[in-house]
């Protein structure tokens, strides 16, 4: 086997293992805001990450980023470090984990939507069927959980799609200038002198009273599906190619199912597992229809849209 087949091999079991992480996020956030109040699980989550993310920039000695690159990290740290996982943790107070794996499957095409907004990327005319029939596909599941309606928990986990399509779409655009791990790095720790003083507010007044389960759950989301996934996930891609390795991000809802099934104990019947398939085939679609953006000039390499972030 060639040196160049064992990376790529490689460099998709890194992909596989970064994808199966994220996949644990909602069973996760599931078992910590059955004890921890959603914004105290927020603010302690990103605080956590964002220390470990100081840490590492320290100890590697990183630049800090140009001063134009600011306003976008301000931007996608309110998206991705405080709305998204506070809309989303909220969500999971109301609805089980394998519900929000269907749910959040239509993210990649809510993030594609948002870069072609932003890029003013022209995609063909499939593009733009798949993203509406996935989307139709997650409101009618949510109806059809809800008796006809939408619950609390799915507008929750609705808002978070969009806010985090929006985060990931322009943290896509400053892998233009900076690794990933970097971007992600530097936005955790723009977040923490608002996440710090949140945190210190919005601690359980009585930690002990709290059982191990959602502390277990809260230190996974705030090491693993905050921070740890994304270099997995990231130099995955580097090793094992963006197109390849970005294809595995498909099975995540179906780990979430597994996980949902074996830690929170949901039962995780047909018609759900055939909503997820059906929402993966429009996600599917949509990422081999969309329309290329030609290179900027002056730019280093094209932007890769929400590649590097997961939920």
């Amino acid at each position: 086997m060639s040196s160049s087949s064992s990376r790529e091999r490689f460099g998709l079991l890194l992909g596989f293992i970064g994808m199966a992480i994220f996949g644990g996020t909602l069973p996760a956030t599931r078992l910590a805001v059955a004890e921890i109040d959603p914004i105290a699980l927020t603010a302690i989550r990103t605080t956590i990450a964002g220390l470990c993310s100081l840490a590492l920039l320290l100890v590697l000695r990183r630049p800090l980023p140009r001063r134009a690159l600011w306003p976008q990290l301000a931007l996608v740290m309110l998206c991705v470090a405080i709305l998204f996982p506070l809309l989303m943790a909220e969500g999971m107070q109301r609805v089980d984990a394998s519900h929000g794996g269907v749910v959040l499957g239509v993210l990649p095409i809510a993030t594609a939507l948002v870069a072609v907004a932003i890029t003013h990327e022209r995609p063909r005319p499939l593009f733009w069927v798949a993203a509406v029939v996935g989307a139709a596909l997650v409101i009618a599941f949510a109806l059809r959980d809800g008796g006809g309606t939408l619950s609390t928990g799915d507008l929750f986990l609705f808002a978070s799609v969009a806010v985090s399509a929006v985060g990931y779409a322009f943290s896509g655009r400053l892998t233009a200038e900076m690794p990933g791990w970097e971007v992600i790095s530097w936005v955790l720790v723009i977040a923490l002198p608002f996440a710090l003083p949140a945190a210190a507010l919005t601690m359980p007044p009585d930690p002990m009273h709290i059982s191990l389960k959602p502390w277990l759950g809260l230190l996974y989301v705030a090491l693993f599906s905050q921070w740890i996934g994304f270099f997995a996930w990231n130099a995955g891609m580097a090793m094992g190619g963006i197109a390849r390795v970005s294809q595995v991000q498909l099975l995540q809802p179906f780990v979430t199912f597994v996980l949902a099934s074996l830690f929170n104990g949901e039962t995780i019947t047909p018609q759900v597992v055939l909503f997820a398939a059906a929402v993966v085939a429009t996600v599917a679609i949509s990422a081999r229809t969309r329309g290329r953006k030609a290179v900027v000039p002056g730019r280093r390499k094209a932007p890769n849209y929400g590649a590097h972030l997961r939920t």
